[in-house]
């Protein structure tokens, strides 16, 4: 624990400069682009040219970039996103209000990903050449293919409207309601998670292949063990190593096209929030939505760091 204590350290001390740059990357984005904080925050009420002026100069918006810089860096480590040029609340209210709802949706749908790759990986590599491998491939390269958004519009169409087993969008909070609340969350969870599911079976099968074929396995089955020990034991343990390194990049995936499949199914999380912001000319809530999604990107795969360490410990024994 002590050796995974030091390595986590590192890697926390790495995400200081990592942040720094996300940071300043989304800050000259967001400077550059065509949208004006000022002519957003007086939208719709015809201000005067001094107006205008004035409004700039009290927010400090006719300061030297670095000095823009600097002050944007000083109000995010006091939690200050900025304020809605709409709605003129504070940004991290109306963050904190949709990352709930988003977060559910995105690990929602890395359960599913994770059980479905880990049954089908599994089940491809043990009948290796055969019927259900073959089935699993073709499906897994099926999904791999098919894009998120034209999944949910299907599942929409024929298992909302067609055969009303799911409502077509909208949410229910689980405190009111836990089977309303599953009922809305499960055909956005699934449109999310099939492709991830399906390029991580792919990876899954490869992975366990290749640990089959190694010595020890074939010593532990020559010796009496039940192949489903060795399977379960050693062969899994080992082989998910690599997975679950491409599991931390699936994570982005799946923040980001959550996206897309919130505002589908009318979901009021932090992508239906930035889509809004987009359309409304609201830089400050879309600022605050993207480093909110980098920053929890960071985390996760901080998170996937760790448990990494943790599954293999020849490479904690390297690292240390």
């Amino acid at each position: 624990m002590i050796a995974v204590a030091r390595i986590l350290a590192r890697r926390v001390a790495l995400l200081v400069p990592l942040m720094l740059g996300i940071v300043l990357f989304v800050f000259l984005v967001m400077r550059f682009s065509d949208v004006d904080p000022a002519s957003a925050f007086f939208q719709g009420a015809n201000p005067t040219p001094q107006q205008l002026h004035d409004f700039r100069e009290q927010n400090g918006l006719l300061d030297p970039l670095p000095v823009r810089y600097v002050d944007f860096v000083a109000d995010l480590l006091h939690g200050d996103l900025g304020t809605s040029a709409l709605t003129r609340a504070p940004v991290l209210d109306q963050v904190t209000t949709a990352l709930p709802l988003t977060l559910q949706l995105t690990f929602l749908g890395l359960g599913i990903a994770v059980v479905l790759s880990l049954l089908g990986g599994v089940t491809a590599a043990i009948h290796r050449d055969r019927l259900p491998d073959q089935i699993i491939r073709v499906v897994s390269l099926t999904g791999v293919a098919t894009p998120g958004f034209w999944l949910a519009l299907l599942m929409i169409q024929y298992l909302a409207v067609d055969l009303g087993w799911f409502p077509t969008g909208g949410y229910i909070n689980p405190a009111d309601s836990f089977t309303g609340w599953l009922k809305t969350m499960t055909l956005p969870a699934f449109a999310l998670s099939l492709p991830v599911a399906a390029q991580l079976t792919r990876i899954v099968r490869t992975a366990v292949v290749e640990e089959l074929d190694k010595d020890y396995v074939r010593t532990a089955i020559g010796s009496g063990l039940p192949p489903r020990v060795v399977v379960g034991r050693n062969v899994l343990r080992n082989a998910l190593i690599n997975p679950l390194t491409v599991l931390g990049l699936r994570v982005g995936y799946l923040l980001g096209g959550a996206v897309v499949i919130e505002t589908i199914f009318s979901l009021p999380g932090m992508g239906k929030l930035m889509i809004d912001a987009v359309k409304n000319g609201d830089p400050a809530v879309v600022q605050g939505v993207v480093l909110t999604t980098a920053t929890g990107f960071v985390v996760v795969n901080l998170v996937i760091d760790v448990l990494y360490l943790l599954v293999n410990p020849r490479l904690r024994d390297a690292a240390t």
